[in-house]
């Protein structure tokens, strides 16, 4: 097999901050946009370049943030930063893993998640073209705040980039930022962090005085301006977490829509990066498509409806539902205000309909959960039918045991499945049954106590309540009626 990695080219990519503009817990780059953390996001744009090498500089929460790095690529090199703080200083420490390497260091920040292999792919090609030692990625915003400036001298070439918070009102006026996206040549990277201090309002090493110190070398620092200037946006709090979410929908829902899949409301329908759906897939408004659900030719999901992890076949109807880790036959109906829990599977032509939740249960084709149901830990077979108000009683307190419901099964409404418990094929439950016994195949269950009505009691236990005058009221009446047969009688 050919190796098609580019030998030449290594890439860096920063994940050491602590991201104390999102105010949480949980490590900025762990922050999530379509389906993956923001630092899944560049480790696949990274990937796609098959460099040669990857190395993610870690720090703040560095279990949490390296093992998600590693079950995402796990030939990523992890190396820790230290002490001294700066991205000056983790690109130094990353370069203790490039041994041997001779070529092109490409710098990612790891809260940029938006930016496509295409345009990486033109930054390194840029530089090596005009065989430059830096070349950066730029990008001309309306609101600059925040970010690096980046700073050219009268013949256009960059000078220098400053930060937002070290920059002059004059320099802070500028509209051009960088990116934070940087291809070196590895041999003056190298030498030019040997030679950056931390003489600035921060204390901190900055990787853009690479800049200054190359230009003050002679050497030539190019720059490459991003072709959609919003994909080169870093994120730094919760407000650009959501702007970069909603412009990866955007994108997503766009990529989707041209592959022949109507989306009615683009602006209600979130679709994950990892998802996959097939031609004449129709989505309703409000509907979410998360994580790695897989929807088939034909089927129509929503409105008002969430399926995360689930597969969803071939002319399928979800309406108002919740799924996750659930699998929707051919040309099944679910619906509305359905929830399906892990473990489902519905089969061929089968219904699971109103406010019917499942868990754990497998219900054969053609079969039929129509409404107000609970079917936990169950297996049922094909051509069932279950009235209205079924529920399959798992759980004793200290397990939870199965119930089977043999083919061609038809219950009453308001019936109780005590589990465990076996109802053979062809068998009939009467109407507010409680089977607690296996039923063999063709046999009518039922459960019958003889009704008993005790004349008088609310009137006697509840005197004074509407109920008892309601009674009363109700009782002359029929008394009087009763009078009145007799006396013709």
């Amino acid at each position: 097999m050919t190796d098609t990695r580019d030998a030449a080219l290594a890439v860096v990519i920063l994940a050491a901050g602590q991201g104390r503009r999102m105010h949480s817990a949980l490590p900025k780059v762990l922050h999530e946009i379509g389906g993956l953390p923001l630092v899944g996001h560049v480790l696949g744009a990274a990937g796609a370049l098959q460099p040669a090498r990857t190395v993610v500089v870690v720090r703040h929460e560095r279990e949490r943030v390296a093992a998600v790095v590693t079950g995402l690529a796990p030939e990523a090199i992890v190396v820790d930063q230290d002490e001294v703080p700066g991205t000056g200083r983790a690109v130094q420490q990353a370069l203790d893993a490039l041994d041997g390497f001779d070529g092109d260091v490409l710098v990612l920040s790891a809260d940029v998640p938006l930016l496509e292999p295409a345009t990486l792919t033109a930054l390194v090609r840029t530089h090596r073209d005009r065989t430059a030692s830096v070349t950066l990625l730029s990008a001309t915003v309306a609101d600059p705040a925040g970010y690096g400036r980046v700073l050219r001298d009268a013949s256009g070439d960059v000078e220098r980039i400053v930060e937002h918070r070290d920059a002059t009102d004059h320099e802070q006026a500028v509209a051009e930022i960088n990116a934070g996206v940087y291809v070196f040549r590895l041999a003056p990277l190298a030498a030019h962090l040997a030679a950056v201090t931390r003489d600035n309002a921060q204390g901190e090493m900055y990787l853009t005085d690479v800049i200054a110190l190359a230009r003050r070398a002679g050497e030539r620092v190019a720059a490459a301006p991003a072709p959609d200037a919003e994909a080169a946006l870093g994120v730094n709090d919760r407000v650009q977490l959501a702007q970069a979410a909603r412009a990866l929908n955007d994108r997503i829902v766009r990529r989707w829509q041209l592959a022949g899949v109507t989306v009615q409301d683009p602006a209600s329908t979130w679709i994950d990066h990892t998802a996959v759906l097939a031609e004449d897939v129709t989505l309703l408004p409000n509907t979410l498509v998360l994580r790695a659900t897989e929807i088939a030719r034909g089927a129509t999901i929503g409105p008002d409806t969430s399926l995360s992890d689930c597969e969803v076949g071939e002319d399928a109807v979800v309406r108002r539902s919740d799924a996750t880790l659930a699998v929707i036959g051919a040309r099944a109906n679910v619906g509305p205000f359905a929830y399906l829990r892990p473990g489902t599977r519905l089969g061929e032509h089968g219904k699971i309909g109103t406010f019917v939740e499942t868990k754990n249960a497998t219900i054969g084709d053609g079969s039929k959960v129509p409404h107000l149901s609970y079917i936990g830990d169950t297996e049922i077979g094909v051509n069932v039918n279950l009235g209205a108000g079924a529920i399959t009683a798992n759980y004793d307190d200290i397990d939870k045991h199965r119930t089977v419901i043999g083919d061609e099964v038809h219950s009453g409404s308001h019936n109780v499945f005590v589990a465990p418990v076996r109802i053979g094929d062809g068998a009939k439950t009467g109407a507010g049954a409680v089977i607690r016994k296996d039923v063999p195949p063709g046999a009518l269950a039922l459960s019958v106590a003889p009704q008993r009505n005790i004349e008088g009691w609310v009137e006697n236990n509840r005197p004074g309540t509407g109920a008892a005058t309601a009674a009363a009221r109700a009782r002359a009446a029929q008394e009087a009626v009763d009078g009145t047969q007799r006396q013709d009688g």
